[in-house]
Formats: structure tokens, sequence, C-alpha cells
């Protein structure tokens, strides 16, 4: 029926489950990996988790958008990139300190804990690919998965690099190039978020 209003009913309950979904698989991955990373003693694992914790917060954010004005949604992005960055200044401050006072990363842990958070973000990312072009709390949930699939990969080969070398630097390298990918991806969507907001301001 033109007009009635129900393909964006459709299309909001169809954002709010994969929202919730990305959100439920994100919050147990990041109990898991904080854990995980606690004990194997790893600044990728950990920063890892914090990038998890980053996108449950995000898609927190999204499903409180969902429904809304496109200027609501392009403010709860903008608040989702600025976590995103202090989240990942938090991982370069924790990569600093283990500089310093030093790490024994746990190879085996890292390889298998990094491959169990592919398989979970691979489905996120399967979730959200249709959604990749869409609104811009929609675009932002994207980027966030299509960035953990690439650090995932990092930590595993961090795993792989520490059992070969014997050394805790690759484990506080990877940390680093997600702690970068993180800050890079929320600078991304803070600036999506700023377009789209400017553009709302000037139709109204």
């Amino acid at each position: 029926m033109s007009g009635c209003g129900c393909e964006i009913e459709i299309k909001n309950k169809e954002q709010r489950r994969v929202l919730i979904l990305l959100l439920a698989i994100n919050g147990v991955m990041f109990m898991a990996e904080i854990v995980a990373g606690i004990i194997a003693d790893s600044t990728a694992l950990i920063a890892d988790s914090l990038d998890m914790l980053a996108d449950a917060t995000v898609y927190a954010i999204g499903l409180y958008a969902v429904g809304r004005s496109l200027l609501a949604k392009a403010k709860a992005a903008h608040i989702s990139g600025i976590l995103q960055v202090v989240l990942g200044l938090g991982v370069l401050f924790d990569i600093v300190r283990r500089t310093v006072v030093g790490s024994e990363p746990e190879s085996t842990m890292m390889i298998v804990v990094g491959i169990v958070a592919l398989i979970a973000n691979t489905v996120c990312l399967m979730l959200i690919y249709k959604h990749r072009q869409g609104e811009v709390h929609m675009r932002a949930s994207w980027i966030f998965s299509k960035n953990d699939v690439i650090a995932n990969l990092g930590v595993i080969s961090g795993g792989f690099l520490v059992a070969y070398t014997g050394s805790s630097y690759p484990d506080l390298f990877i940390g680093l190039i997600i702690a970068a990918i993180v800050i890079r991806g929320g600078i991304h969507i803070i600036k999506d978020a700023k377009r789209e907001k400017d553009q709302r301001e000037v139709t109204l």
C-alpha cells in the first residue's frame, strides 16, 4: 500500500534485528577476549577485545538510532566515532606501558582466540554486508565490522610471529596496528557523520 510507511517499518525491523545480533556477538567476544588477553599477557588480544567493546557500543548506539531522524542517526554515528578513537588511544597507552615494564605473550592462546574472533567477526560482516551502503549509522557498523576482521588476522599473525621469534615485539606491533585501525575507523566515522549532519542542517 503506497504511502503507508510499511517499507520503512520493515527496514527498521531488519536494522534492529541485525544490530541486536551484532551487539550480542561483540559483547560475548569482548568478555572472552579481555579475559584471554589478560591470561595470555597479550597486548594484541586486549586491543582486539577493546575493539569489540567499542563495536558493541557502536551497535548499541546504532540500535538507539533506528527509526529516528537522519540527523539523530548522524549524531549517534558521531558519538560512536569518538568512542572508537578514545578506546584506540587507550590501547596505545597500554602498548607504551608494556614496552616499559615488559610482557610475555602466550602465542597459542593468541592464535586460538584470534581464530574464534575471526569466525565471529566474519559472521558479523555477513550480517551487515547488505547495509554497507545504507544510512550513516549502518555504514559505521559496516566499517567497524570490516576493521575487526583485519584486526583478527593481525592477532593470529602476531601469535605465529611470537611463537617463531620468542619475542613480545610482534604482539606489541600488532596491538599498535589494531590501535591505528581503530582510531582511523573512528575518525572516518566522525567525518562521515559530520558530513551527514551538515547536509541535513542545510536542508532544514
